[in-house]
């Protein structure tokens, strides 16, 4: 495996910490700024929208760009989006800095995937495609905590600091180890008007529906997670870090289980995640006093979404992979995030009713089992897709993988 493909790796858990690092900072954050913190759970919600904007425009924007030089110029945009927040006056400079350094971080996974699988024989793309999302995954499980940790000891700026700082550490590594040979565009010109077709498609729209209900669910609750733990379950500040920790254990833990099940059983592992992630919610919200249960759900939590990723992920693939490469995996990315940004918006709304931070698990239970109702009409409409049938009449499907692939 190449080195450069390690260096956007590691760049990318620059950008996964940042997209995450706020569920931690939401008290440090409305105290600061003197927002509520439903309002300050709006900026999970901003770099979201960034993200779904960014996903589908970027991916089409720099197919004829120069690789390399793409990658520097979104990681600059990416670091200095992280300055300007670390010294934000107030609450819409920080909002506005969440949404440009999304766009920054979509455009970053569009084009590093297309490096990355440039740099290694076919038979290695999967490979190279798990380096990166390891990044994500270790960002999870070190980078969101350790921000959390920070804000806590430093004040919730010194994480967009840290973020700058790593960003910066990508920067220099894509400059002296990712080879200059990448710096070429596609050949190949996109077909937008043609994959677009993917759209007409009732399979794909019952795709993005799980997605963006899976999502939602899982961020609805994971947003307000810090508040919660504090507030309600009684736990000191110190306990915020080590919750994230575990919980992204059990997200590596799941992503890897859920990629090694999903290739003989798509929708038995998408029914299983899903039903599992209901399930812990419930829990989670009955047993929200007892501090231990809380804990212990959080990590299962995180093993319940990721188990149910990467089967999310194949289910666009085989339905659009093949007619629209370029789409497919920004349609993937913009259905994530709009469940991202949908689920702390429903979070706060919750929150404001006066239903409390528990309720946030109870709607998150709600929205994740509808995500069981969606995979039930895929499944019973799965045959032949008339998208299906155009992929296999036209060109045999690249492989392709997703930055979600979780």
């Amino acid at each position: 495996m190449p080195l450069a493909v390690y260096v956007l790796g590691a760049a990318v858990f620059a950008l996964g910490t940042s997209e995450f690092m706020l569920a931690g900072l939401l008290p440090e954050v409305s105290d600061d700024l003197d927002v509520s913190i439903p309002t300050a759970g709006l900026l999970i919600s901003a770099f979201a929208i960034g993200m779904i904007i960014g996903a589908p425009l970027l991916a089409a924007a720099t197919q004829r760009l120069p690789r390399r030089q793409t990658l520097l110029w979104l990681l600059a945009v990416f670091g200095v989006g992280h300055v300007v927040g670390a010294i934000a006056p107030g609450y819409g400079v920080l909002f506005a800095c969440r949404v440009v350094s999304a766009l920054a971080c979509a455009g970053f996974w569009a084009v590093g995937a297309a490096v990355a699988i440039s740099l290694v024989p076919s038979g290695a793309r999967a490979r190279a495609m798990a380096v990166m999302l390891g990044g994500l995954s270790i960002a999870n499980i070190a980078g969101v905590p350790g921000g959390a940790l920070l804000g806590q000891h430093l004040g919730w700026r010194s994480a967009f600091w840290a973020v700058a700082l790593l960003t910066a550490v990508g920067f220099l590594g894509v400059v002296f180890l990712v080879p200059r040979a990448t710096d070429t565009p596609s050949v190949r010109p996109p077909r937008l008007r043609a994959e677009a077709r993917i759209l007409t498609d009732r399979q794909v729209w019952l795709a993005i529906v799980t997605i963006a209900l899976f999502a939602a669910g899982t961020m609805c609750f994971f947003s307000y997670l810090a508040p919660l733990l504090t507030d309600v379950s009684g736990l000191g500040e110190r306990w915020v870090p080590v919750v994230l920790v575990l919980y992204g254990v059990g997200a590596l833990v799941g992503t890897i289980t859920g990629g090694r099940l999903a290739d003989a059983h798509l929708f038995g592992t998408l029914y299983a995640g899903f039903t599992a992630g209901t399930g812990v919610l419930v829990l989670i919200a009955l047993t929200v006093h007892t501090p231990t249960a809380v804990v212990v759900g959080s990590a299962l939590l995180g093993m319940a979404a990721f188990v149910a990723s990467p089967g999310l992920n194949a289910r666009m693939f085989n339905l659009a992979g093949g007619t629209a490469p370029t789409l497919a995996g920004a349609t993937v990315t913009s259905a994530f995030n709009t469940g991202n940004a949908l689920g702390p918006w429903i979070g706060g709304v919750v929150i404001d009713t006066g239903l409390g931070y528990v309720w946030t698990a109870w709607a998150g239970a709600v929205l994740v089992a509808g995500a069981i109702v969606t995979t039930a009409l895929q499944a019973r409409g799965a045959s032949r897709s008339r998208v299906v049938r155009a992929a296999e009449e036209a060109l045999p499907a690249p492989v392709t993988h997703d930055r979600e692939g979780r």
